[in-house]
């Protein structure tokens, strides 16, 4: 049985005054070789997104925003246009690779992170988030409160 770590988000669009001072901690994660599997997640917006029209956010829709801002070593990339990293591609990938623990890490915790950790939870995987690795580009106070809420969702035996 395998242990993934998938790293959500870490884009440059992402990147601010509250996230920036992750990004070493989450490279030294993926550099650390902890894990059996890495694998990334990428969103992808664009015009007919339901994020620019309907909230007007025009981040993530050109290649450098898009770009993940740390070395991917050529680990698998899921590219998603939703908050959820959960689609039918992760899922053949977990079964394929024998995955039976998976940890999460990256952005934004009251976003991608926090809809990827219940989706996983609600549909019986073993689901950790490693909440010192993880960040809001709202700030700390945000991830906290997002943090403290995973733990009543999902259990607080699986923040990390």
């Amino acid at each position: 049985m395998n242990r993934l770590l998938l790293v959500i988000d870490v884009q440059n669009d992402f990147i601010n005054e509250h996230t920036k001072n992750i990004l070493t901690e989450i490279k030294e994660l993926v550099d650390s070789n902890k894990y059996d599997l890495t694998a990334f997640t990428r969103f992808i917006n664009d015009e007919n997104s339901i994020w620019y029209k309907k909230l007007n956010y025009k981040g993530c829709m050109t290649k450098e925003g898009q770009a993940i801002a740390i070395n991917t070593k050529n680990n698998k990339v899921f590219d998603k246009n939703i908050y959820t990293a959960v689609n039918d591609e992760l899922k053949k990938y977990i079964q394929k690779n024998n995955i039976s623990k998976i940890y999460l890490c990256g952005f934004d915790t009251d976003a991608c992170v926090q809809k990827t950790a219940i989706n996983l939870f609600e549909q019986n995987y073993d689901v950790y988030v490693l909440k010192d690795y993880c960040m809001s580009h709202l700030g700390k106070e945000t991830h906290d409160f997002h943090i403290n809420n995973l733990a009543r969702l999902i259990g607080k035996d699986r923040i990390i």
